[in-house]
C-alpha cells in the first residue's frame, strides 16, 4: 500500500495533479489578496522579501512572503517522511550564486519567473508569451552546453547542519513576521519593512498563505515539479512527464481564473507587466540560461534546498541578492517599461553566462 502511494508521485497523474493543484491554488491565492497574475511568483515574492529585511527600499515591493517559507518547510516534511533529506554541498556553490543573481535580473526584467509566465499567461496576459519563447530560448541554449559536457561537479555528503541551515533561515523569517507583525499604514515595524501601496502590500492572510505553500513544497518534493526541467527534458530528451505537470499548471490556473472572474485578455494595461516584448524575451532568454546551467527552476531550488541541498540554497541566497541589485540599481522593469539600466544587466548576464557555460565543460564541442 504504501508503495503505492509513493509510485502515485512518479506516474504522469502524480505531476499532472501536482500542476493542477498549484494552477488551482495560485489564481485562489489572488482572490484572497496576492497581486493579480502573481498567486505564486517564486522571483516577485523573494524580490518582496529582500525588500522586507531591507536589502532594497523600493516601496512598493516589500513584504516577507510566506509562500516562499512554506515551498521549504513543505519540501523539508516532505524529504524527512519519504528518507529522501540528504545534505550535501560542494557542486561549484559560488558559480551557483551569480547565476541566482542573474537569474533573478533576468526576472524582473520580464517581471515574473516561469511561474508567474505560466500564470500571466492562464489570466490572459499576452505579454506572457514573447517572456515564454524566451524562457524556452534561453533553455535550449543551455541544451546546448549540457550535450557538449558542461557540468558543475558531483555535490558531496555533507553534515546534516547544512541541510537545514535553509529551513533554519526561512523559519527565522517567520519568526521575524510574528515578532514585527504589519501594521495598517505603517512601512515599518520594528527590522521589517512592509509596503503600504503596490504589489507588496496585496497579500492573503498570512496562515493561508503559509499553509498553501506548505502543500505546494509538500506535492512539488515528492512530484520534482520543475518548469524549466519540464522543457529541458522535452528538448533533450522528448520526455513529456514535467512538461505534463507544466502544462496541467496553465489549463487548471486558466480554468480556475475563468470561474473566479479574473481572467482579462489582451496585452496593455496587464497588472505588474510591460509591453516591452524584446525585453520581455530577453529577460527570460537571460533566466531560462541560467536556471538550465544551475540545474533547476527557482521553485525547484527551494524544494531541493529543503531536502538538505546547500547549493540549491546558495542559488536562493543569490536570486535574493540579485533582487536587491535589480532595485538599487535601476535594473528592475516597471509596468511603466524596463529599468534604464536593465538593457545593459541582460546582454551582461547573458555574456557571464555563456562564459560560464562554456568554460566550464568536459570536453570540447
Amino acid at each position: 500500500m504504501t508503495q503505492k502511494k509513493f509510485s502515485f508521485f512518479a506516474s504522469p497523474w502524480g505531476i499532472i495533479t501536482a500542476g493542477a493543484i498549484i494552477g488551482v491554488l495560485a489564481p485562489l491565492l489572488q482572490k484572497l489578496g496576492n497581486p493579480p497574475n502573481m498567486g505564486v511568483c517564486v522571483a516577485c515574492f523573494e524580490r518582496d522579501i529582500a525588500g522586507a529585511l531591507g536589502l532594497h527600499r523600493v516601496s512598493p515591493v516589500q513584504y516577507m512572503r510566506p509562500e516562499i517559507i512554506g515551498f521549504v518547510l513543505g519540501s523539508m516534511v516532505a524529504a524527512y517522511l519519504f528518507r529522501e533529506f540528504r545534505a550535501r554541498t560542494g557542486s561549484a556553490p559560488v558559480v551557483r550564486f551569480i547565476l541566482g543573481v542573474f537569474a533573478m535580473i533576468g526576472g524582473l526584467v520580464f517581471l515574473g519567473c516561469p511561474w508567474r509566465a505560466a500564470l500571466r499567461l492562464a489570466g490572459g496576459d499576452g505579454n506572457a508569451i514573447f517572456g515564454l519563447l524566451g524562457l524556452i530560448t534561453g533553455i535550449w541554449i543551455g541544451t546546448l552546453f549540457l550535450k557538449n559536457g558542461y557540468n558543475l561537479g558531483r555535490s558531496q555528503p555533507a553534515h546534516t547542519t547544512v541541510g537545514w541551515l535553509m529551513p533554519l533561515t526561512m523559519l527565522g523569517f517567520l519568526v521575524l513576521m510574528l515578532i514585527f507583525p504589519q501594521i495598517p499604514n505603517q512601512e515599518k515595524n520594528g527590522i521589517l519593512f512592509y509596503s503600504v501601496k503596490g504589489p507588496g502590500s496585496m497579500h492573503a492572510p498570512l496562515y493561508i498563505s503559509l499553509i498553501a505553500g506548505v502543500f505546494i513544497g509538500f506535492l512539488a518534493q515528492r512530484s520534482r515539479f520543475c518548469t524549466m526541467g519540464a522543457i529541458r527534458d522535452f528538448i533533450l530528451f522528448r520526455q513529456t512527464h514535467l512538461l505534463l505537470g507544466f502544462i496541467s499548471l496553465i489549463v487548471f490556473a486558466f480554468i480556475t481564473n475563468l470561474a473566479l472572474g479574473q481572467f482579462n485578455p489582451g496585452f496593455s494595461k496587464q497588472p505588474v507587466a510591460h509591453t516591452m516584448s524584446l525585453w520581455n524575451f530577453g529577460g527570460m532568454l537571460l533566466a531560462g540560461l541560467a536556471f538550465t546551467l544551475a540545474g533547476g527552476c527557482p521553485g525547484r531550488q527551494l524544494f531541493l534546498a529543503g531536502e538538505g541541498d546547500g547549493d540549491a540554497a546558495v542559488f536562493v541566497f543569490g536570486m535574493i541578492l540579485g533582487a536587491a541589485i535589480s532595485h538599487n540599481f535601476g535594473l528592475a522593469s516597471s509596468p511603466d517599461g524596463i529599468g534604464p539600466y536593465g538593457i545593459h544587466a541582460v546582454i551582461i548576464g547573458i555574456l557571464v553566462c555563456l562564459f560560464i557555460g562554456f568554460t566550464m565543460r568536459k570536453k570540447v564541442a
